[in-house]
């Protein structure tokens, strides 16, 4: 039966003359669908954005937002998977105002995918502030401080459009890393993630009209003058001319 109406349709088909009418059509769908395939699907909010790029760190570089000193190398992983995980949730609040970033669905599947690792990376951390403050108080007060200064150093409003362009595309990253390899993206995008918060515009064009502000004027030194006239005695037989 299946081979019966495969006939019986190509039959209508040629007998109407609506092959070449759907060859047509087939052909502009995969056009389309081609061109959606290579169009970003995150906002794009300028012709050319700024390449926030970074090299990969450790976590006790400066300007990482690491503050553990005495820190062993676990315990600065643990601090980076938990700066992603800040950022990303910021993220996921501040840039709702676009949704085709995802920046939501980004950072809940970051939670649901990577929730083991997360929950290491925070005892880890618990242990490294109970290392450093031996009253159990004054450690979970330390580690409390410790999240919510991260939180608040990814908080941004001049900079929002770099920073939530980033966000989408280290989210995407790391909903498609493999489980317990979230500290691998904290690596090498938290060095990006740092330096999207600082503001730039477009880049595909200059920010304003350039001028050309020098101009050739006359030497004006008042040894070189004797009233209105050019002295040549003291300055030589000519005017000279400089740049100013």
């Amino acid at each position: 039966m299946g081979e019966l109406v495969k006939v019986s349709q190509m039959s209508v088909l040629q007998k109407s003359g609506w092959k070449k009418s759907v060859v047509r059509f087939a052909a502009l769908t995969t056009i389309a669908a081609a061109t959606l395939v290579a169009t970003p699907a995150s906002a794009q909010f300028y012709m050319k954005s700024h390449d926030f790029s970074g090299e990969t760190v450790r976590g006790d570089e400066a300007g990482i937002g690491l503050d553990l000193p005495d820190a062993t190398e676990a315990e600065l992983t643990a601090g980076l998977v938990w700066n992603l995980r800040a950022a990303l949730n910021i993220a996921a609040l501040q840039c709702q105002f676009e949704p085709t970033l995802l920046t939501v669905p980004h950072y809940n599947g970051m939670m649901i995918d990577h929730a083991a690792e997360l929950k290491s990376s925070y005892a880890t951390l618990a242990k490294y502030f109970a290392r450093k403050n031996k009253v159990p108080k004054m450690a979970q007060n330390a580690l409390d401080q410790f999240g919510t200064r991260i939180y608040g150093s990814f908080t941004t409003s001049a900079a929002q459009f770099g920073f939530c362009q980033v966000a989408s595309n280290v989210g995407r990253d790391a909903i498609f890393t493999p489980r317990g390899s979230l500290h691998l993206v904290a690596k090498q995008r938290m060095r990006e993630f740092r330096n999207a918060l600082v503001p730039w515009g477009e880049q595909r064009f200059p920010r304003g009209i350039g001028f050309d502000r020098t101009v050739l004027m006359p030497r004006m030194d008042a040894i070189c003058w004797k009233k209105d006239s050019w002295n040549t005695k003291t300055c030589g037989p000519t005017v000279q001319w400089v740049m100013r």
